[in-house]
């Protein structure tokens, strides 16, 4: 038995403008909570990815630990899931089952493709793409459902072109969520991410081998409580306005602006992929007309919606208004909602991180250093502690309230990319606040 979320929507925001004002920002909270008991659970494919090129026999400990992560993977998995393993070196092939084909998970085939799984060798190199269409292939198999991918690389993608990965990312946009992770520090974190973006799941680093398991369990179990597939955030605004940008800013970072799809009049909709009891947070830029004092207009009309039966309109979850009101009142009108303010910064930190660990690359120490003190300053204020704790890894903390740092003369290569992997996830309150 499954349960199916309830969603609600909740928005945040000052509608109060100023005389002649524009700019509307709102932050839209999404959650979904755990409903009645559905009769079965949902369809469901997952596919687990796993690199097996010739550097993960070094160190040894690589190639064991990715077999033991993915053998745990399976045994998470629950009855009835379709599932199957691919492996990636220069070309995909399948480890289970031998065909281009899911299995239903039950106890025969866990026990089978856990043995073919121990029976992978390291060898050849790295075609990522390869990997991906290998694994679309798969779910194109399961019509509708929750579908879900592992990829597990150790290395850089060498052995296709960068138009080559494009292209197959292209092919498996929208048809598959894939969470990503990179073992050991001889991968590209931006990579990586572009591949996690582009198929709306995860990036992280896993430094030591032997946490790949842990790893590994944590991504399948969050699978398995995904219950609702192809969730999209459908924004609609007024003829004369304009959307600046949809970001998702909790529990990361992520533009989502670029991923519009048209799906009516002044109105489009933003993937979010798939959902279980969870909840997310939206920053929304809408631009206005300015409007005489003491009018109100509905900026935005958000709903949060999936497919609906074929040749039926999508099924609506739940709604929010984003409002503007234009004002005279300078105390409400200057008056930064609390949550916008925090996002804001949240938002500002990933991309000061990733620009100062970029400078400090490319030699030039002043920026590295400026933007580093400023990442240091905009944590401290969130009360981002995890993002605190990694950047003292990298820089030398002289005064957190302004920023001041001393950039570190040596640096753990694993606590650099860890730094720029996780970047961009973020806390819900500021130090203090509820």
């Amino acid at each position: 038995m499954s349960e199916q979320p309830q969603f609600s929507i909740k928005v945040d925001q000052n509608k109060f403008l100023p005389e002649g004002g524009r700019e509307v920002h709102a932050i839209v909270s999404v959650e979904s909570a755990g409903g009645a008991p559905a009769a079965a659970p949902p369809a469901a494919a997952e596919v687990i990815i796993i690199d097996h090129s010739g550097s993960m026999t070094y160190p040894e400990t690589k190639m064991r630990s990715a077999i033991a992560a993915a053998q745990t993977a399976i045994d998470t998995i629950r009855d009835g899931v379709y599932f199957a393993v691919v492996a990636g070196s220069n070309s995909a092939s399948m480890v289970y089952p031998s065909q281009t084909v899911l299995k239903r998970a039950d106890a025969e085939t866990r026990r089978e493709a856990k043995a073919a799984v121990g029976r992978l060798r390291a060898y050849g190199g790295t075609a990522i793409g390869s990997w991906l269409r290998l694994a679309n292939e798969l779910f194109e198999q399961l019509e509708g459902g929750v579908r879900h991918a592992i990829l597990l690389t150790d290395g850089k993608n060498q052995h296709e072109t960068a138009e080559e990965l494009d292209a197959a990312l292209s092919r498996c946009t929208g048809r598959f969520v894939c969470d990503c992770r990179g073992v050991g520090t001889d991968w590209e974190v931006a990579e990586l991410r572009k591949i996690a973006s582009a198929l709306l799941g995860s990036v992280d680093i896993v430094a030591d081998p032997q946490d790949l398991v842990a790893d590994f369990q944590a991504m399948t179990e969050a699978a398995m409580g995904k219950n609702v597939a192809d969730v999209a955030l459908r924004v609609w605004t007024p003829q004369t306005a304009k959307l600046r940008f949809v970001k998702q800013v909790l529990p990361s970072v992520e533009d989502l602006t670029g991923k519009r799809t048209e799906s009516g009049p002044q109105s489009g909709d933003y993937p979010l992929g798939a959902w279980g009891a969870e909840s997310r947070d939206y920053h929304i830029c809408v631009e206005v007309p300015p409007g005489e004092v003491g009018k109100e207009l509905r900026a935005a009309w958000v709903k949060l919606v999936v497919p609906g039966p074929a040749g039926t309109e999508p099924q609506v979850l739940a709604t929010g208004n984003v409002l503007a009101q234009w004002t005279d009142d300078e105390a409400q009108s200057t008056r930064i909602n609390p949550r916008v303010a925090h996002y804001t910064g949240q938002a500002e930190l990933a991309e000061v991180i990733q620009e100062g660990l970029q400078a400090r690359k490319d030699g030039d120490l002043d920026t590295a250093t400026a933007r580093l003190g400023r990442a240091v300053q905009l944590a401290e204020e969130a009360g981002n502690d995890a993002i605190t704790t990694m950047l003292r890894k990298v820089v030398d903390v002289v005064d957190p309230a302004t920023g001041t740092v001393r950039l570190k003369k040596k640096v753990d290569k694993a606590d650099e990319m860890q730094l720029e992997t996780r970047s961009t996830k973020t806390v819900r309150t500021r130090k203090g606040e509820g």
